[in-house]
């Protein structure tokens, strides 16, 4: 799965969250997170947790 970037910094944003608290919130490092902000894949799982964390629904994240 690809999270898009873009929608996930502007959904972080929205709900004034950092990367360190969606990681805590969505039981994902914070190592992963900086990734999918940098572009790279995830596993479904991974992103649905960030998702869940997010209180939305996975496909208003992905590309």
């Amino acid at each position: 799965m690809r999270i898009d970037r873009v929608k996930l910094a502007a959904e972080l944003a929205r709900q004034d969250l950092t990367q360190k608290r969606l990681a805590e919130l969505s039981g994902v490092s914070r190592v992963t997170i900086g990734n999918i902000k940098a572009g790279k894949s995830c596993s479904d799982e991974v992103g649905q947790k960030i998702a869940k964390a997010l209180g939305v629904k996975t496909e208003k994240i992905i590309e």
